[in-house]
């Protein structure tokens, strides 16, 4: 388990979205019990996936079924090869958002969508010339 911060993200089925995160990870949970898998992210934080009905029983007054599919969260991962990490995501299921492009913030970000509509970035930090224009 983490000691880091830990982001969960409400899904429909658990096991689907850990063999999703897996994949797409390419990673094993730290931990998966009934109502909870956890993924150890880069820099210590891990990724927590938790049923919505786990959460709905926890505190009655959340309801992620109610946002009817709509992105509820986005996950901003900065990896090595996003290419990669993307391809990894959409053949375990993800929805493509964009390809890897260069944004204007200085990093080349890819976006999918995972089985639950969450969005993935996979990011790295754009190459750039020595006078500072992109290559």
């Amino acid at each position: 388990m983490a000691s880091g911060p830990i982001f969960i993200l409400y899904v429909r089925d658990q096991e689907r979205s850990m063999a999703f995160y897996a994949a797409t990870l390419n990673a094993q949970p730290t931990l998966h019990v009934p109502g909870m898998s956890e993924f150890t992210l880069p820099g210590g934080a891990a990724l927590g996936l938790m049923p919505e009905a786990g959460i709905s029983r926890l505190i009655p007054a959340i309801d992620p079924t109610a946002a009817n599919g709509a992105p509820r969260a986005e996950l901003y991962l900065r990896v090595d090869d996003p290419t990669s990490s993307l391809d990894r995501a959409i053949q375990a299921g993800a929805t493509m958002l964009s390809p890897v492009t260069p944004r204007d913030w200085g990093e080349d970000v890819a976006y999918c969508l995972d089985p639950d509509g969450h969005v993935l970035a996979f990011a790295r930090p754009t190459a750039r010339a020595p006078s500072g224009r992109r290559e």
